[in-house]
């Protein structure tokens, strides 16, 4: 099976409120929103921010508009106030998780990257 980031076949944005961070995948039809729902995974998205968010992550479902959300807790260090961290926001968190690889298997998606 092939390997693909998620870059290639998904959009994304993500947000914060406090110390939790969420973030949004949004498939471009049905078969990769079948796909993301299998390979990503509450458990594949908290090992992938490892040493980010040390709390638990909540995945919520949206079917009709083909999308998950992930609710991260305790990801800012404290939240954009409190933090010390260079970026003490959760906008990043989009980018970083379209890094994540999945296995493709039969899938045909649309491509958005730009390269």
């Amino acid at each position: 099976m092939a390997k693909i980031q998620l870059r290639n076949i998904v959009q994304a944005r993500s947000g914060d409120k406090g110390n939790t961070v969420n973030i949004a995948l949004f498939a471009p039809n049905e078969d990769v929103y079948e796909l993301l729902i299998n390979e990503v995974t509450t458990e594949r998205v908290k090992a992938h921010f490892t040493g980010w968010v040390k709390g638990e992550v909540t995945r919520y479902l949206m079917p009709n508009i083909k999308a998950i959300n992930f609710v991260c807790k305790k990801a800012l260090s404290g939240g954009g106030s409190a933090s010390l961290r260079m970026d003490n926001l959760g906008k990043c968190y989009a980018s970083n998780l379209m890094r994540l690889e999945i296995e493709m298997g039969d899938v045909v998606a649309v491509n958005f990257s730009k390269s």
